[in-house]
């Protein structure tokens, strides 16, 4: 045996289990490894061939700053008290032990990279450094643009926005600042994969698996794309034709959507050339998607990248590998775009989990899981303990056996302004949401959608006779949004 072989070797058998804890930024379950034809995602799906994917794995609110508290806290929203993008997770429950903090909190060095929370100062007991963010001569993160012609039409759009907000406060108006730094909703330059903030997080999180290769690491990357702007360089634009894209198969809400459970997708409308009401053309649809596509593989090279640097190392088998994507993301499907809602297509998520020697690699669970579900299976995972805070459940037993029984549900929530909060639920077939005034505890609506087939819904069924049973069945297995803790004590039972 090789001399480095046998350091290797004695290594793995001296040191804790390593952790690699890939986020991605509106990663909607559409890639190679879950079945979609057009999607080239070729490292990801390596990765899941190499472990665990989850069929039916669901976050606990779709936007961002919530959805990352809820995970790395392994509690839910209605316990962190973070709902929106305004609120540092530390400024609510600075109580809680967060996931880095319990493995520093264990001997690990804990290193943040790119975006992990949403806010880069929300949890500074649990990393060994400060979080790490990708800079450059110009705008970084979610809003980086590398064209020239990009960097003229964000400098036209501030200044528009800047005046009507002037305008605004001079005329006694209490109007917030508007957020700039929006220009197109896309660009492919012919630039190197380091011009944009995934490629820069990548070398960085390389580096740093290089300087940890004999330290016991929980090293998360959090990758932007493909987050809007769908920026990328064009070596990923040219691996799609915008005339072969699949478009999407329903472009209306479902028919008796209560009015609230849907959005207006105000995201991708602050961007330049998108209408501020009504639908997109379908060239700028096409445009869109070709986008989002570009992004995703951008973002999976990137991805490729970094596992060849821990296999490169002789790390993996001493590493747990885990990817996830923050919340869904609508990409057309209603008419509509982004997230912002409780639609399966907002909830649904993809995570792929690998532990060393599973003997389950490249296999698949249909099994409902959370995203609360992660903190105790990397705690477990690693021989730690699961603190008592976690709400979730070790998914250890799935990768021992994909096909075992499971939770009977998986919950979400989503508030409306600042009275009504929406509890959804999903179960083998259906998706079950009561929308309910927080002051009152009175239904405002209710919505039932049914799965069986397909992510994307066509009709709300809640008020069928037919389903009138069914209706308060599932209506008392939500609970009012605490159906969870039944659903996990049996679970766990």
């Amino acid at each position: 045996m090789a001399a480095s072989t046998m350091a290797v070797a004695a290594r793995a058998q001296q040191r804790k289990k390593n952790v690699l804890f890939i986020a991605v930024d509106d990663l909607r379950p559409q890639l190679g490894c879950y079945g979609h034809r057009q999607i080239q995602s070729p490292n990801i799906d390596r990765l899941a061939a190499q472990g665990l994917r989850f069929d039916r794995a669901y976050c606990q609110q779709a936007v961002c700053a919530p959805t990352r508290a809820s995970l790395l806290t392994g509690t839910r929203p209605d316990t962190t008290r973070v709902y929106d993008l305004q609120t540092p997770l530390n400024t609510v429950r600075p109580d809680l032990v967060s996931l880095p903090h319990h493995f520093r909190n264990n001997g690990y060095e804990t290193v943040s990279l790119g975006k992990i929370y949403h806010h880069a100062n929300e949890d500074p007991q649990g990393w060994s450094a400060a979080p790490w963010q990708p800079r450059s001569d110009w705008a970084g993160g979610w809003r980086a643009y590398r064209d020239p012609m990009s960097k003229i039409t964000v400098a036209q759009q501030d200044a528009v926005l800047r005046a009507g907000y002037e305008s605004a406060r001079k005329a006694g108006r209490n109007t917030a600042e508007p957020l700039y730094g929006r220009g197109p909703s896309y660009e492919g330059p012919d630039v190197a994969d380091s011009a944009y903030p995934d490629g820069m997080t990548c070398e960085r999180a390389i580096a740093e698996l290089q300087r940890m290769k004999d330290r016991t690491f929980f090293l998360a990357a959090g990758f932007v794309k493909p987050h809007l702007p769908f920026n990328a360089p064009k070596k990923y634009w040219d691996l799609y034709s915008p005339a072969d894209l699949e478009l999407p198969a329903r472009n209306e809400w479902p028919e008796g959507m209560p009015e609230l459970a849907g959005s207006e997708w105000g995201e991708l409308r602050a961007y330049a050339g998108i209408p501020r009401k009504g639908p997109v053309d379908e060239g700028a649809l096409r445009m869109l998607i070709h986008g989002y596509y570009a992004c995703v593989s951008y973002m999976d090279a990137q991805v490729g990248r970094l596992l060849g640097e821990l296999d490169g190392l002789g790390l993996r088998e001493d590493t747990v590998v885990i990817l996830w994507g923050d919340h869904g993301w609508k990409l057309g499907d209603y008419g509509a775009w982004c997230k912002h809602t409780n639609m399966e297509l907002d909830t649904h998520v993809p995570m792929i989990l690998s532990v060393p020697g599973q003997k389950t690699a490249g296999q698949a669970t249909s099994a409902l899981v959370e995203y609360v579900d992660i903190y105790p299976t990397l705690a477990a995972a690693c021989g730690l303990a699961v603190p008592a805070q976690c709400e979730g459940l070790s998914m250890l037993p799935l990768v021992e056996n994909p096909r075992r029984k499971w939770k009977a549900a998986a919950f979400s929530q989503y508030p409306r302004g600042k009275d009504v909060m929406g509890y959804t639920m999903r179960t083998e077939r259906w998706r079950y949401t009561e929308w309910i005034s927080r002051g009152s505890g009175e239904l405002a609506a209710r919505e039932l959608y049914d799965h069986a087939r397909s992510d994307v819904a066509s009709a709300n069924v809640a008020e069928l006779a037919a389903n009138a049973a069914l209706v308060r069945e599932l209506s008392a297995q939500l609970d009012k949004g605490q159906g969870w803790k039944k659903v996990r004590e049996a679970a766990g039972a």
